[in-house]
């Protein structure tokens, strides 16, 4: 056998993709067990009224790790850089911009994405919030093969969760991240074997997860109790969901559902005000508000909250 037909087998060339908190489990397990050649990542942004520059959650813990870190405002005009990088691998979790199909097709082993549901249920940018929004009783992550279209390509692995009554978007974020870095370093190697499954997803089960706009955020009170109960834990800890009272904007983090219909009041009425919380009446039955947030105001139990103030709330609509 002469030496240029022996095939040396070295560790794969991987850059990782990815921009929120939500992604930094995943890097972090990439980074413990293969050679992470470069992080690509949202520019830095401009926060708060101090006009802070804060760099992303990902940025962070690469510079932590003297990994290359690459941040663009435009992928598909920069991707000669990340090819010129010859990466084996891509692996993107919650990037927030779409590979061009010219980056797509390098890598040897494709680029695998870190998808917060089971897909093809929840495509799109909000999966975690949409999920207890929509009512789903489970959810869970998927490995999947980038396609040019928003979540589209072939399932390889899914591992499923459970939603219970009192999770919340920051609980299930939590849940799915520590999930998907798991399943990922689990499915690698038949990637990389090229022993993996390609199931492509069924066209007819398709659901969508939108990102959260601001009129997302607004409560309407002539749902069901339990579509505004959801809506208020989908949206905790952030943006959060609001109503506004007295023309002031009034910010709803937690909850209760109460079975008591009442008769004669308006949806987003409020029935009664007690240390437990403020009843308001829905379409169906009543909630019970527990945690608030007035613009200006620092978070607080409704309790707290009746302490201060004045005005008679019984009476008074939510809008």
């Amino acid at each position: 056998m002469n030496v240029e037909d022996i095939e040396i087998k070295r560790e794969p060339r991987v850059i990782f993709m990815g921009t929120p908190d939500f992604s930094v489990p995943v890097l972090d397990a990439l980074i413990k067990n293969y050679k992470v050649k470069a992080v690509v990542t949202q520019p830095d942004k401009i926060v708060g009224r101090g006009g802070n520059l804060v760099k992303p959650p990902v940025k962070i813990l690469a510079e932590q790790n003297n990994i290359l870190v690459l941040q663009y405002d435009k992928l598909k005009e920069n991707i000669e850089e990340i090819i010129a990088l010859d990466p084996d691998l891509i692996v993107t979790c919650a990037y927030g911009q779409i590979l061009p199909s010219e980056l797509l097709d390098y890598p040897k082993y494709g680029c695998i994405n870190v998808h917060a549901s089971l897909l093809p249920k929840l495509r799109g940018g909000a999966p975690i919030h949409r999920a207890i929004i929509d009512g789903y009783k489970k959810t869970g992550v998927t490995i999947m093969y980038m396609a040019p279209g928003m979540d589209d390509g072939d399932i390889i692995t899914q591992e499923e969760v459970e939603i219970t009554d009192i999770d919340t978007a920051s609980t299930l974020h939590d849940k799915l991240s520590t999930l998907g870095s798991k399943l990922l370093i689990e499915t690698l190697p038949s990637i990389i074997e090229g022993t993996n499954t390609r199931t492509p997803q069924k066209p007819e089960e398709v659901t969508f997860a939108p990102i959260i706009k601001k009129e997302d955020e607004k409560i309407d009170f002539s749902k069901t109790t339990i579509q505004i109960y959801n809506k208020i834990r989908g949206l905790n800890s952030f943006p959060g969901a609001y109503a506004i009272l007295d023309g002031k904007r009034m910010k709803i983090w937690e909850s209760k559902i109460v079975e008591k219909y009442n008769f004669g009041h308006l949806d987003g009425e409020i029935i009664e005000v007690s240390k437990d919380g403020i009843l308001v009446k829905t379409s169906n039955s009543s909630i019970l508000l527990t945690v608030i947030q007035l613009e200006g105001k620092p978070k607080m139990k409704v309790s707290d909250f009746i302490n201060g103030y004045k005005d008679n709330l019984i009476g008074k609509i939510l809008s």
